[in-house]
């Protein structure tokens, strides 16, 4: 086994692949600035092309109509856990794959790898089963009503495909925890662009309705996995190695992914909670139409949240090297970089939001069946607008938690965020008060805001403590502890 990025081998090939990999450790272990820049970047593209896929795609169902629309409103719920949960692992696999590269244990880098692949297969046989026989009653309890049908035949077709949407998190999860984000962006692009080419064409050329939509999302993740696969598996020119012969099966190994894996998959849970209580809240206060504004707007404010997410994942990436070095005066400095930064982005982001709503709401209202939503997509996009400016506190402050192993605290903010102040916010302005679906929005805007502040402070604690006490880092064979 290779224990260094840098070999003596003469063939130029394998020269130029140990300057890039010690170029993308170089960056991952440098100045935290930069390397939150140039780790977000490829990022905040890749997630760009995936955004302009679900605006394609949720363009392309409201053309059928906005029970259609509605349909996969009520499975996006359900659809954000199984994402949640592949992102949670994956966040998990990052942050201690990352630790390890800073405490440079290569070998332990790659033994977490094969720890995150074997657990996602074995959470994927089990989730698919669970999913396929309990999505009708999961449907008609969510309140789907009418549009059951469509959201039923939506939802197995998504959710027969769970294998490479939990594989693909963790696989971008690798990429990204050693530095390689390039690589994870070039993924993201080829499979939106084939999800956007195979839309039209499987929902009104091959006439197969909203199944159509479900089976390009299933076509361009298979890609995904695919090709990332290739570039470890054949290619072999990235940092981590995948090799079953190295796998060695450690209960702290895969402790370590789970301290931050499952408080990050339940943050999606409590998303999604929140989510369900919010479709049923606008189901009572207003009726379908209103779920419809607010499965199209979000999709819309997807595209404002993608440089926050990707700031967030190279934060993890960057904190995780930083804490696995000991080095904790860099986790005030990513911090505040990011959210300094992160801030301002929010500020442009709310006045462009402000004033082109009117525009963007047109996008979901071309056709004659869904034309009647544009002024409510329209007044959503205004108002959520409002939080643009506190989502960086938050979201940074979640990155320098998850980073350093401490999932548990991200998730104790989040549970605040969600079920505490967005939860209590929406049924007080929306119920209580009698302000309906104005009301609930209102909600979430003022759950996000105190959410944000709330996760900023304790993360200037956490940090200013770690500093002061000199709290010791994970070792490339880490043990739990309870510091924070």
């Amino acid at each position: 086994m290779i224990d260094s990025p840098i070999t003596s081998d003469p063939d130029p090939k394998t020269t130029d692949h140990q300057s890039m990999i010690t170029e993308g450790v170089a960056v991952l272990t440098g100045d935290p600035k930069k390397a939150i820049f140039k780790i977000a970047g490829p990022i905040m593209i890749a997630m760009l092309f995936q955004a302009i896929y679900n605006l394609a795609d949720a363009v392309w169902v409201a053309g059928l109509g906005d029970d259609a629309l509605a349909a996969v409103g009520f499975i996006t719920p359900i659809f954000m856990i199984l994402v949640g949960l592949g992102s949670g692992l994956g966040a998990g696999v990052t942050s201690a794959v990352s630790r390890r590269i800073g405490a440079e244990d290569r070998a332990g880098a790659d033994n977490v790898t094969m720890h995150g692949i074997a657990i996602i297969l074995f959470i994927s046989a089990v989730v698919t089963l669970a999913l396929l026989l309990f999505i009708e009653p999961l449907v008609l309890a969510l309140g789907a009503g009418e549009t059951a049908r469509y959201a039923i035949e939506y939802g197995r077709i998504i959710f027969a495909g769970t294998v490479f949407i939990l594989f693909a998190d963790v696989l971008y999860a690798v990429f990204t925890a050693e530095g390689n984000t390039r690589r994870t962006m070039y993924a993201c692009a080829g499979s939106a662009v084939l999800n956007i080419v195979l839309d039209p064409i499987l929902i009104y050329g091959a006439g197969m309705g909203i199944a159509g939509a479900a089976w390009a999302t299933l076509i361009s993740m298979a890609f995904v996995c695919a090709l990332l696969l290739y570039w470890l598996l054949v290619k072999k020119d990235t940092y981590v190695s995948i090799d079953w012969r190295r796998f060695s099966p450690e209960r702290h190994t895969a402790m370590d992914i789970f301290a931050v894996g499952i408080p990050a998959s339940l943050e999606f849970v409590l998303m999604s909670v929140a989510g369900i209580i919010i479709n049923s809240l606008l189901v009572r206060v207003t009726g379908p139409d209103a779920v419809a504004v607010y499965t199209g707007g979000w999709r819309i404010i997807f595209f404002a949240l993608i440089p926050f997410i990707a700031m967030s994942i190279a934060v993890v990436s960057v904190s995780g090297a930083a804490y696995g070095a000991r080095k904790y005066d860099r986790l005030r400095v990513a911090h505040s970089f990011a959210v300094r930064s992160g801030i301002l982005i929010g500020l442009g982001l709310s006045l462009l939001t402000w004033f082109l709503a009117p525009f963007i709401s047109w996008i979901f209202t071309y056709s004659a069946e869904s034309a009647h939503l544009a002024g409510g997509i329209t007044a959503f996009l205004m108002t959520m607008c409002f939080f643009f400016p506190f989502i960086a506190p938050g979201m940074m402050s979640a990155g320098i938690f998850e980073g350093t192993g401490k999932g548990i605290f991200a998730l104790a903010v989040e549970f605040l965020r969600n079920l505490v102040f967005i939860a209590l916010a929406v049924w007080v302005l929306g119920v209580v008060l009698g302000f309906g679906e104005v009301g609930v929005w209102w909600g979430i805007v003022a759950g996000n805001i105190l959410g944000g502040i709330v996760g900023y402070l304790w993360a200037r604690l956490y940090i200013s403590r770690l500093i002061r006490q000199g709290s010791p880092a994970l070792t490339p064979t880490p043990q739990p502890d309870h510091e924070g």
